[in-house]
């Protein structure tokens, strides 16, 4: 089962990347009111459910992706190519809207 993996700043948390990405864009031209810089983690999981899929992920996340103290994070499950899932069914997402962690 393949997943991704968005971490983020949580809100009020300050994102020094994001306001440089902010500042030059403006600088550039364009309207931007905000921008949060965060990171996207791709992993392939060897799991025989969804549910596994998803506990596993979260204890990935809690333990060593993410900083629960000043990230948060959301995982969406997805099949890989030719597999007929029930993650793939849904649109990708482990549930609609994905599954936020520490939010």
């Amino acid at each position: 089962m393949r997943a991704t993996v968005l971490v983020r700043p949580k809100e009020g948390i300050l994102d020094p990347q994001g306001q440089a990405v902010q500042d030059s864009l403006r600088k550039l031209g364009f309207a931007v009111g905000r921008a949060r810089v965060g990171r996207l983690v791709e992993l392939d999981v060897e799991v025989a459910s969804e549910d596994e899929a998803r506990e596993e992920l979260d204890r990935m996340c809690r333990q060593l992706l993410a900083n629960p103290v000043i990230e948060s994070y959301e995982i969406l499950l997805t099949s890989p190519p030719g597999s007929t899932d029930a993650a793939e069914a849904n649109g990708g997402n482990s549930s609609p809207g994905g599954v936020d962690g520490c939010a």
